[in-house]
């Protein structure tokens, strides 16, 4: 099968398309034909052994000192299953699915074996594979921490990076649980974030959020660079700031405030079938902002490293 791989860390130039060897799906375990698959700042810094700010060395450590560990990166996609295992009983060949492989990765390639049991769903009934693969990142991550920081209804939302992969589906979860969301981004993405029913959005590169008076129940930062004591401030004194990913440096602030909430995300098959739900319902879709086939994964990273990414970005792999 085609596969892009990387064979050491470094720019996205170290990304090549090879033919690799084909996955054998164990007896609890399905294998998937991929359709499309996602780039996102957590495959780059796989690729480049980095990370959030002080993590760098800890990222390298967990991918390979030496070369990659796992040479094959992504973590969405959506596809059809091709095998089941003998013990499989959740799915049949022929089932559309989309899902989440999490620390496995794999899914930048033709084919992804997952067990029947992780977090894998059948592909929204109203949605296409490539719509369906921008979902279960960003999904499961805005509603775990969402969920982390007991959001209610009739509460009023911050979102930091509202535009992003995680932002997008924090922006209309948030809409979803009855919250008035607030957003905050940079120009060019206001009026995406406007339309998935923010209340209000804040320019970052025109406005400074924390004086706008605004005082919230719940801030959700999802790229760790929110200012932390002004962005406290803002805060209810019952009130969360959530954070789904931080550097080093803020870890101390976080794990030292009794506001501060953080953690790793579980990734649930009960919450991706939520996720299907709300979507065949038409209360939260997929953002997508550009599309590659696989063999332009380097061009993808790119962008994506560019910080120019609205939504998600898309690998294609139906043309292999």
């Amino acid at each position: 099968m085609k596969a892009s791989i990387i064979t050491k860390f470094g720019p996205p130039e170290v990304l090549q398309v090879k033919e690799v060897e084909k996955p054998i799906p164990k007896e609890n375990e399905v294998l998937i034909k991929v359709k499309a698959a996602t780039v996102t700042l957590y495959d780059c810094w796989g690729r480049a052994a980095t990370g959030p700010p002080g993590f760098g060395f800890l990222i390298k450590l967990s991918s390979g000192l030496g070369k990659p560990k796992k040479p094959i990166l992504g973590t969405e996609f959506a596809g059809e299953i091709e095998v089941v295992g003998k013990n499989v009983n959740l799915f049949k060949k022929g089932d559309p699915v989309f899902g989440f492989t999490g620390d496995s990765l794999g899914t930048n390639a033709e084919y992804v074996c997952m067990a029947e049991d992780g977090a894998l769903a059948i592909k929204p009934s109203n949605m296409t594979y490539e719509e369906a693969a921008a979902i279960p990142y960003g999904g499961l991550t805005a509603l775990y921490f969402l969920r982390k920081g007991n959001i209610q209804s009739g509460q009023k939302v911050l979102i930091f990076g509202a535009s992003g992969g995680v932002g997008t589906f924090a922006v209309q979860l948030a809409k979803y649980f009855g919250a008035e969301v607030d957003g905050v981004c940079s120009t060019p993405k206001t009026e995406l974030v406007k339309s998935l029913g923010a209340h209000k959005v804040f320019d970052y590169t025109k406005e400074d959020f924390t004086k706008s008076g605004e005082i919230y129940d719940l801030i959700l930062d999802t790229i760790a660079k929110s200012p932390f004591s002004a962005s406290k401030r803002m805060l209810k004194e019952e009130g969360y700031y959530v954070f789904t990913t931080f550097g080093l440096g803020r870890a101390f602030r976080v794990l030292s405030s009794k506001q501060a909430i953080s953690g790793l995300l579980e990734e649930k098959a009960e919450d991706l079938i939520f996720l299907k739900e709300l979507i065949e319902a038409g209360k939260i879709k997929a953002v997508i902002d550009k599309r590659y086939p696989l063999e332009q994964a380097a061009e993808a990273h790119r962008y994506v490293e560019s910080g120019q990414k609205k939504g998600q970005v898309i690998l294609t792999l139906d043309h292999l």
